[in-house]
């Protein structure tokens, strides 16, 4: 089959790889819809993930299909599925403490970017789900990446009527609007791109913030509210400023979330006198569970959330080397399909 093969720093290559036989337990997925993601494009910049994927390693990780073949006998072929990207242990201490996105011996499933994948067993008991009749493959591949947000929703304890400021408008970004919009949040978007900002606004947000090129979000924010009142603030970008930003925009007792993965080994300078005089609540939200996985599937079956409002480019499987050249070099496409038949 054709598949993308990661082999290093900003190294994909197109290759016929061979699909191996299947284990006791597993199923192989005809993949109908894959997505790029940013921890990809994250990936594909540095070479490596050192939880997620080591080189040589077929790529990619938002997935939905068909079964082609099974060993599993609670699954048959012809089924139309959706396969998180991991599936936790439940026997580690994390997983008994209920935190499951921490799972001492989390397994990774890679290989979106192909004509088939192999589903560990694993991965089959835990956190493959299948689809209502009417769910489109595009709308399914979203399950993954908004899983992770539904966790940063419920870990901020959102609730309905909070002043929500949202750092970033991109795909997870415009997943927290959404979210908090169905909420009954009033909410608030800091980020950059027309394209990106309007869709914001359809998602619900009420304001919107353009940093401009520098990225300035305390200066974008404060131009316009020279004391912000935001209850909650959702740091989506994944870089050291934005999460310094966060905390200078958060009303007093208010809470901010450090969303996004900033790259490794980063450091960021925070106000003490600022976290502890205005009582504020600093977390970080890290991945999925398997409860988060099937509920983001019941907000895409709902139709809160849909492909349409997220996936607005589309490319070959041949081009798929080119279009992470590009987007290295700054497209502002917020998803695209990879059709893995081209």
């Amino acid at each position: 089959m054709k598949a993308a093969v990661l082999y290093g720093k900003e190294d994909v290559r197109l290759e016929e790889v061979a699909e191996r036989p299947l284990a006791p337990g597993e199923v192989r997925i005809r993949i109908g819809a894959a997505l790029t993601c940013g921890t990809d494009l994250k990936v594909f910049k540095r070479g490596y993930h050192a939880k997620m994927i080591v080189p040589p390693a077929v790529f990619g990780h938002e997935i939905a299909g068909e079964i082609s073949e099974v060993r599993n006998e609670s699954w048959r072929v012809g089924e139309r599925v959706v396969v998180a990207n991991s599936a936790p242990c439940d026997a580690c201490p994390s997983c008994q403490r209920g935190q499951q996105s921490l799972c001492d011996d989390l397994l990774f499933l890679n290989g979106a970017y192909a004509q088939s994948i192999v589903v560990p067993a694993r991965l089959v008991e835990k956190n493959l789900l299948r689809l209502k009749p009417g769910t489109a493959f595009r709308d399914a591949a979203l399950t993954e990446p908004l899983a992770c947000v539904v966790q940063g929703v419920a870990e901020s304890q959102l609730a309905a009527g909070q002043r929500v400021l949202i750092l970033g408008a991109g795909p997870i970004g415009l997943m927290f609007v959404a979210l908090a919009k169905q909420l009954g949040c009033e909410v608030a978007v800091a980020g950059r791109g027309e394209a990106r900002l309007a869709a914001a606004r359809r998602l619900g947000a009420s304001e919107v913030f353009d940093v401009g090129a520098d990225g300035d979000s305390v200066k974008a924010v404060t131009a316009r509210l020279p004391k912000p009142n935001f209850d909650a603030v959702i740091e989506a970008v994944g870089k050291p400023e934005a999460w310094e930003a966060a905390v200078k925009l958060v009303r007093q007792g208010g809470s901010v979330n450090f969303f996004g993965g900033c790259p490794a080994g980063t450091s960021v300078s925070l106000d003490t006198g600022l976290i502890h005089y205005s009582n504020l609540t600093l977390r970080a939200s890290f991945h999925h569970t398997p409860r988060t996985i099937r509920r983001a599937l019941e907000f895409i079956e709902s139709g809160v959330i849909r492909a349409a409002d997220f996936v607005d480019g589309e490319c070959a499987l041949s081009e798929l080397p080119a279009l992470f050249a590009r987007m290295t070099a700054g497209n502002r496409v917020v998803k695209t399909f990879v059709d893995v038949t081209r």
